[in-house]
């Protein structure tokens, strides 16, 4: 059984950077993940996304469940700029359709915290 969220994303999708566990989980289904993701902390998920994905555009999870991860993390934390800051830089890199929220999550964070102010 997995003991933590990243374990169970690592069954499902594998890791570019760690063995894939063994698992006696017979019924793999995503839809179990996302439960999981949804009633997960926000320490859990980035626990996750730095994990599988330490370098944003590498590691085999998927781009909605980083999608969702991210989305979940600044509903916990609705205004922490580095939090935005990542959630922005990760939706374009796998955009153009999430440019204008990345767009605007930049600018929020720069309105926040105007020191480490980022343009692209």
């Amino acid at each position: 059984m997995h003991t933590t969220l990243t374990e169970h994303a690592r069954c499902l999708w594998g890791d570019e950077y760690a063995p894939t566990p063994d698992c006696d989980v017979r019924d793999h289904h995503s839809m179990y993940f996302t439960e999981e993701l949804t009633f997960a902390d926000a320490d859990e998920i980035l626990a996750m996304l730095h994990a599988l994905c330490p370098n944003v555009v590498d590691g085999f999870l998927p781009v909605w469940v980083r999608n969702l991860g991210y989305r979940l993390i600044l509903l916990q934390r609705p205004d922490e700029p580095a939090l935005m800051r990542a959630a922005a830089i990760n939706l374009a890199a796998f955009g153009p359709s999430w440019d204008d929220i990345s767009d605007d999550l930049r600018d929020r964070a720069n309105a926040l915290d105007p020191e480490g102010f980022v343009t692209w």
